[in-house]
């Protein structure tokens, strides 16, 4: 599935273009400016390393002003405006808690907001990268690079990526040279390197309260061990990891390692072991709609999917969790209210995509209003870790929220799957249920036996004729 590119503004007004993807623990990822394009990322460039994350992560990614998809008139790269970037995104993507991952020249601004916003970072991650220029500034790759600045724009880019760099693949060294091309503009790369001389963090890092894990590869052209030392020596919880991977290849798997290991040694849950009955929406081909009506057109539909789940959801007695953009993420304290709920909503939008015009696109730009929603939902029931955030606002984790995600998104359009758990409880209860057979979720070894729950024709449970699985 390809990211639905959105756009978040900064607070002097700046466009910022960002993706999400998956579920999970929230991950938000900080590129080097201006050495980002949120399309390229995840389809070629980085997809070794972009989609491997947003497999077991809600996974964040943006490009930075001047850079990329976004503003690109927008030539500001001082430490302010880069914390209005991440700021502007975070507001956005409703981010309240998150890890935060940074490599090379965005190290400084990851470190910078991490210490002046700590409240928001659970755990930070930094890859070869530095405190202040003047660590670095003196290597032969730097000094090669600030004379070759000002030169062709084509010949930079070469030999920036195929000789400086030191790839041993130069197939990717060459492909990396018109990446750099794509994400920005001779001025404003050069802009962003000038200010980056200028970023000093060094009385920062005592600040960073953050679990945190510096890896620095032996052989960085860009920036020599001790640099990395010198991080991880200033941050109190941290800890320093020397790698041979010059295209961060490793980096997903020691992120999910990293994190795993978090979730074992955070503060104390406040429903650890409390029996919750999971439930995941999710619009079907919302990526295509976003493409056919234009992000401000299938945002107006969006609202309409939150109002009604959000009223099926108060009706039921269901906690919000979360929101995806596209999905939610919901709690219940009972199976059956959860079923009830999940039913409520498909119903509610069957009845709204049947009042629908016949030809919306008539309708003299209205038509977005009448975009027919299909909704996935998936269900499960387990003792999920229960956290607070700082704002007092729960949020789940663990193996029962996973596979309900899972299992959502194994869903058709109009359809409710529920694992065999929820179906055992609520067994007697008036729901029909189709056995679906076991079924192996993506991340799991042992399968899930699954059920479809139907729906139609009857209003509730309770009006049902027959009970039971069929």
């Amino acid at each position: 599935m390809e990211p639905r590119i959105q756009y978040a503004q900064t607070s002097d007004g700046v466009s910022i273009a960002f993706c999400v993807m998956g579920e999970g623990t929230p991950l938000l990822f900080v590129s080097p400016p201006p050495f980002c394009h949120v399309q390229i990322d995840w389809q070629t460039t980085f997809s070794y390393l972009y989609q491997p994350l947003a497999r077991n992560h809600r996974f964040v990614w943006f490009d930075w002003p001047g850079a990329g998809l976004s503003d690109r008139d927008a030539i500001d790269f001082s430490m302010d405006a880069m914390v209005r970037g991440i700021e502007g995104v975070v507001a956005r993507t409703g981010l309240e808690k998150f890890a935060l991952t940074a490599s090379t020249m965005a190290v400084p601004i990851a470190v910078t907001y991490a210490a002046t916003r700590p409240e928001r970072v659970s755990h930070l991650i930094l890859t070869d990268g530095w405190g202040k220029f003047a660590e670095v500034e003196q290597s032969a790759v730097w000094q090669a690079e600030k004379v070759l600045r000002g030169k062709d724009w084509v010949i930079y880019t070469e030999t920036l990526t195929r000789v400086l760099w030191g790839l041993e693949d130069q197939e990717f060294a060459r492909h990396l040279a018109a990446y750099v091309r794509a994400c920005a503009e001779p001025d404003a790369w050069r802009a962003a390197l000038a200010a980056m001389e200028y970023y000093d963090v060094s009385a920062l890092l005592p600040k960073v309260v953050a679990p945190t894990l510096v890896v620095h590869n032996q052989k960085s052209p860009w920036a020599p061990v001790q640099a990395g030392q010198r991080l991880a020596a200033r941050i109190a919880n941290s800890r320093f990891l020397v790698v041979e991977d010059p295209t961060s290849a490793q980096l997903p798997a020691l992120i999910d390692e990293f994190l795993g290991e978090g979730e074992h040694t955070a503060t104390a849950p406040r429903e650890t072991g409390a029996f919750r009955t999971i439930l995941f929406t999710d619009i079907e081909g919302s990526t295509a709609m976003t493409q056919r009506l234009g992000d401000a057109r299938a945002r107006e539909v969006l609202r309409e999917h939150e109002r009604i789940t959000r009223e099926a959801l108060r009706t039921h007695g269901g906690s919000e969790v979360k929101t995806m953009g596209d999905g939610f993420m919901a709690s219940f304290g009972s199976a059956v209210k959860a079923l009830e709920c999940a039913i409520a909503v498909q119903q509610a939008f069957e009845e709204r995509n049947a009042s629908l015009p016949a030809h919306p696109e008539a309708l003299e730009g209205r038509a977005e209003h009448h975009a027919p929603i299909k909704v996935r939902i998936g269900l499960n029931a387990g003792e999920p870790i229960a956290e607070d955030d700082p704002d007092g606002r729960g949020d789940l984790f663990g193996t029962a929220v996973i596979r309900a995600a899972r299992i959502a998104a194994l869903a058709q359009g109009g359809e409710i799957l529920a694992a065999n758990v929820v179906r055992e409880l609520a067994e007697g209860k008036g729901f029909m249920f189709g056995d679906r057979g076991e079924v192996a979720l993506r991340g799991f070894d042992d399968p899930v036996r699954l059920f479809e729950v139907r729906w139609r024709p009857f209003d509730s449970p309770s009006a049902a004729a027959t009970g039971g699985s069929g």
